[in-house]
């Protein structure tokens, strides 16, 4: 395994493919009072096409994971991409709620592809410690997508029609096609891959899930993400319906969030050079935890909103320090299967996250009940977490 500096254009070739999913996921948001209005349907039909997102992601990655292991990384990212754009502009031609959840559902499928296989490429280049400060430094780059794609899809809707939006994901997808190619596929930024053994997809994933160490780590994701997810379905209800702040300000508190992400992961990268990623991924989910207690504490003592925001901001932006030493910790497990087990990793953390966020409708529509969901979610990786310190004490006291 070689641990040469990865060059730059690597890594932002890998960032901007990763900005694939969340650019999907957000861009059309503003466009949901539009779309329903042109197909006719209401904004809440409309809001089915991000479960059936979400849902059909997962899908792709479990398919697309393992058929990269089999055939190779770039065959494989390159069909994702091709998907990917071709059901974009079905998207972009829809006019019924069929075509629109059934585009998203192909498009999703093509998403999932290309994002399972960025995870496998990084272990194919590097492990361990390397590869935490690779994914940091991707994370850098793709958290700014949450934050800044609801606003590219505001400034299309200004200079045209919804369809647009999904004709500019459409052109993104297939512009990453020469950049991979060049920056990643040829040149100084391809990498030969450990040789796979043939075996069935089943057998690939048997082997992944009979890896026992590695599962805490994506029980530990799934909890992390599904407490982000929660946030991110109602935090317009948070900002704007229980404190009264209006779109431009939502937008800022919103934002504040994004930026507390971008600390966590700039913290994260320096401790890199004195810590392992484990160690730094229990000090991070430590701080979630905090956050989340803080966040209780905020809604049943009826704190200022400013209180709450900073409560949110750091249960919230640990996950930008959790999310990428996860992945290094649960990849290293993995150095022939790397694409079947980051599709085990992103299906878990997409799957369950979506299932939690839509069971979540039936609870009540208060402040409090969104708080105790989020406290709900995280409490699976809190257990991860005592569960590894109490691991590394054992450890310790055997010596």
């Amino acid at each position: 395994m070689t641990h040469t500096k990865t060059p730059f254009i690597v890594v932002l070739s890998l960032a901007l493919t990763m900005m694939l999913g969340p650019f999907s996921m957000d861009t059309y948001l503003p466009a949901f009072p539009v779309i329903g209005e042109t197909l006719g349907v209401s904004q809440q039909s409309v809001s089915l096409s991000v479960s059936v997102y979400v849902i059909a992601l997962a899908l792709g990655q479990l398919v697309g994971g393992a058929l990269s292991d089999r055939f190779g990384r770039q065959r494989v990212l390159m069909g994702g991409l091709a998907i990917f754009a071709l059901a974009s502009v079905v998207i972009g031609l829809a006019d019924s709620l069929g075509q629109l959840l059934g585009g998203r559902a192909v498009q999703a499928f093509g998403a999932g592809w290309t994002l399972v296989s960025v995870p496998a490429l990084v272990r194919d280049r590097v492990a361990g410690r390397d590869a935490a400060k690779l994914f940091s430094m991707m994370g850098f780059i793709m958290v700014l997508a949450p934050g800044i794609a609801p606003s590219v899809g505001s400034a299309i809707l200004a200079i045209g029609s919804w369809h647009y939006i999904f004709f500019a994901l459409a052109a993104y997808a297939l512009a990453l096609v020469p950049l991979l190619i060049r920056a990643v596929f040829t040149g100084p930024g391809k990498v030969s891959r450990t040789k796979s053994p043939q075996m069935s997809l089943w057998a690939r994933y048997k082997q992944v899930l009979s890896t026992r160490p590695a599962m805490a780590f994506i029980a530990w994701q799934a909890g992390s993400f599904s407490c982000l997810m929660m946030f991110i379905t109602y935090a317009s209800f948070i900002y704007q319906g229980h404190f009264g702040q209006t779109s431009s300000e939502f937008a800022l508190l919103f934002a504040a969030n994004i930026v507390a992400m971008l600390a966590f992961n700039i913290a994260n990268r320096l401790l890199l050079t004195r810590l392992p990623s484990l160690r730094i991924l229990q000090m991070a989910t430590a701080c979630q935890a905090v956050g989340v207690v803080l966040l209780l504490a905020a809604a049943f003592l009826d704190w200022s909103m400013y209180a709450f925001l900073a409560a949110m901001m750091l249960t919230i932006g640990a996950v930008g320090a959790i999310s990428p030493n996860i992945q290094a910790c649960y990849m290293e497990f993995f150095p022939t299967s790397g694409g079947t087990a980051a599709a085990l990793l992103g299906a878990a953390q997409f799957g369950i996250a979506g299932i939690l966020s839509a069971l979540s409708a039936v609870m009540p529509h208060t402040l409090a009940s969104v708080v105790l969901a989020m406290a709900a979610c995280g409490a699976v990786a809190y257990v991860m977490l005592a569960r590894s310190l109490l691991k590394g004490r054992g450890a310790i006291e055997a010596r």
